[in-house]
C-alpha cells in the first residue's frame, strides 16, 4: 500500500493551521456561543477538520 504524502501532507498542515487558529480564538475570546468552552475545545480538537471550521463560524460570539 503506497501512501501519497503529496496530496496527504497539504491538508494535515492545514488540519494543524486550523486547529490552532481556533484554541487561540477559542482561550482569548471571554464569551462563546452557548457560554460553554469545554464543549466547543473537544468539538475544535475531536472532529478534524470541521470542527475548527464549525467553531469559527458558528461558534463565535460577535463583541
Amino acid at each position: 500500500m503506497d501512501i501519497n504524502w503529496a496530496l496527504i501532507a497539504p491538508l494535515v498542515v492545514l488540519q494543524l493551521i486550523l486547529l490552532i487558529i481556533a484554541v487561540i480564538d477559542l482561550v482569548k475570546r471571554p464569551k462563546v456561543r452557548w457560554n460553554n468552552k469545554w464543549i466547543w475545545a473537544m468539538i475544535i480538537v475531536f472532529v478534524n477538520v470541521i470542527g475548527p471550521i464549525i467553531y469559527l463560524t458558528l461558534g463565535r460570539e460577535e463583541d
